[in-house]
């Protein structure tokens, strides 16, 4: 097939979804303690009234209009509408603070924010009431989809529902006529800001072009049958949910569930026995470790059924995916493989299939996408995927785009049977004072393959030997301790009794045995709780934000080294 089956646009993909399957049912969500299911004509007819009122709050061409909800039917609208204004969306991360949503609505430019309720409203009210409203545009319009006070500051919220019981459906068919005439691949269509492990947040730009043709070519490296059901839970603000949940479904074709929570998950797909689900490597591992804790890991069929019994393929992405787990599901007869990506790659760059994974590597570049390894062992790309550049920051831009390729800032080996296996950060990599360059994700994942270890931060730049913050997977360290009739009081008292420091020490030794001397973890520390994002300890996708953890545990780390 040729390069150009790339050259389209997420308008013209939903437009021509909605001339194919019309009547077809296309989505479920929960509402009213029950699933509610429209057809992809019933969600055009939302869609064309969505960006009419989008039109009478003065949202042009090229304007951005920010939201800030959780996953939700309405977000998916507001996707496609603000798309269908040939405007630029900016979707803000519902977990994020006032000061930091405050940030990306200013440093975006917005003309009108979407904001999914009084929730979202009361984060924004506390900062406006703070001093933040000098920094935003007097001209700002807000909606609400739910009931919110009527008012932030000097800027009144509108009633999403209200505004839309007088929206013209002729005014929406215009503007639809329009988008398929004029939006082209290159257009700007979203701005996402990247969490980052440090430093403030940057607007990635992605275009049409962009968003398209990695949901093109996800959709031909995997597959997708007429029968699908994917069960979609990781948050649509993030690229990875947004191409390989939203958008795939668009161009595929098939059915798409909204998870009503996080925690709903496994429930769900017990009622809607799904066939694909996306999930970041914890969501597999709690999975794994319920099992287990409960006696069920060797039970034939027990995993599958966990999934609802009709799952064909499960997708990692986000963080790497230990190896232990994925053993553990495909040793099962449940295909997980990992994929490989980032914002700046609207985001699939790699992707283990049916038929071509390799537990420990991300798998092959999907249609479309080049894919090399620099002298220094940064992994690079190039192809319709990379984004335009970073919003109003041409320095940082020209830092990571150089001759049309991405310089991802991860280092990988490409096999001899073109998988690719990512090896660590260019940026995280440790150099001890004997000058010995050390990857930290390797060793965490290893030691993260114990059922005793949750979590675990590797450290060591500049120093001459290695030491590591433990975080004990708790429920496992308690049947352990009863095992051995150790009594401890409080889980502060089991991180630092003896008898459970030993246990750990033979716990990293026996987890590090293959590994170089210098590579091995002469001291720890365990910590009492998890490593969270409210801390700002990971990032919203679960990556350790490594800068932050040693700052907030400063003494502890410099206890080891004494």
């Amino acid at each position: 097939m040729s390069a150009d089956r790339f050259e389209t646009t997420i308008v013209a993909l939903f437009c021509a979804r909605v001339a194919e399957s019309g009547e077809q049912r296309a989505i479920r969500f929960r509402r009213d303690d029950g699933w509610k299911s429209l057809s992809w004509a019933e969600i055009a007819g939302d869609v064309r009234r969505m960006a009419a009122v989008l039109a009478q709050l003065g949202v042009a061409a090229g304007d951005r209009v920010v939201q800030v909800s959780p996953n939700r039917y309405e977000w998916i609208v507001a996707d496609l509408a603000i798309q269908l204004a040939r405007a630029v969306h900016v979707p803000v991360h519902a977990s994020l603070a006032g000061p930091q949503i405050a940030y990306q609505i200013a440093d975006s430019g917005a003309r009108a924010v979407l904001l999914s309720g009084p929730d979202q409203a009361s984060k924004l009210s506390v900062h406006l009431a703070a001093g933040g409203q000098a920094a935003l545009s007097p001209n700002l319009k807000f909606v609400g989809y739910d009931a919110c006070p009527h008012s932030l500051g000097r800027y009144p919220i509108a009633s999403l529902g209200e505004l839309l019981s007088r929206a013209d459906d002729a005014a929406g068919r215009e503007l639809e006529a329009a988008a398929l005439a004029h939006v082209r691949p290159d257009d700007l269509a979203t701005i996402l800001y990247t969490s980052g492990t440090t430093g403030e947040p940057k607007g990635v730009m992605l275009c049409q072009r962009n968003l398209a043709s990695n949901a093109l070519g996800t959709l031909e490296a995997f597959g997708q049958h007429a029968d699908d059901l994917r069960l979609g839970w990781l948050p649509l603000s993030h690229i990875f949910a947004r191409t390989c949940d939203l958008y795939t479904w668009i161009a595929g074709g098939c059915e798409l569930a909204l998870a009503e929570s996080n925690e709903a998950v496994v429930g769900h797909c017990q009622e809607l026995h799904p066939t694909l689900i996306s999930g970041v490597p914890y969501f597999y591992e709690k999975v794994q470790r319920y099992l287990v804790d409960n006696g069920l890991a060797d039970v034939p069929g027990a995993l599958a059924h966990a999934f609802g019994g009709r799952l064909r393929a499960a997708c990692s992405g986000g963080a790497p995916l230990p190896d232990h787990v994925a053993n553990f599901y495909n040793d099962r007869g449940v295909f997980l493989a990992q994929g490989y990506g980032l914002t700046e790659s609207s985001p699939v760059i790699t992707a283990g299939v049916p038929g071509a994974m390799k537990i420990g590597t991300a798998g092959r570049p999907i249609p479309g996408v080049e894919v090399k390894i620099s002298s220094d062992g940064e992994i690079l790309t190039r192809g319709p995927h990379v984004m335009l550049g970073y919003w109003n920051k041409p320095q940082d831009t020209a830092e990571v785009l150089r001759d049309g390729w991405l310089a991802t800032g991860d280092l990988g080996e490409i096999d001899a049977d073109g998988f690719l296996k990512i090896t660590g950060r260019k940026k995280e990599i440790i150099v001890t004072s004997a000058g010995k360059n050390i990857a930290p994700a390797h060793l965490e994942a290893l030691l993260t393959a114990d059922p005793l270890i949750a979590q675990a931060v590797v450290v060591g730049d500049g120093r001459n030997y290695l030491a590591a913050l433990i975080v004990p997977n708790t429920d496992a360290l308690r049947a352990e301790l009863e095992r051995r009739q150790i009594t401890v009081s409080s889980p502060a008292e089991a991180c630092s009794h003896p008898d459970v420091l030993a246990m750990y020490q033979a716990r990293i030794d026996e987890r590090l045995t293959g590994v170089s001397h210098y590579e091995q973890v002469r001291k720890f520390v365990l910590l009492d709780r998890p490593l969270s994002a409210e801390r700002g300890e990971m990032t919203l996708t679960l990556k350790l934000r490594r800068q932050a953890i040693q700052e907030n545990y400063a003494a502890a780390i410099e206890k080891l080294y004494r």
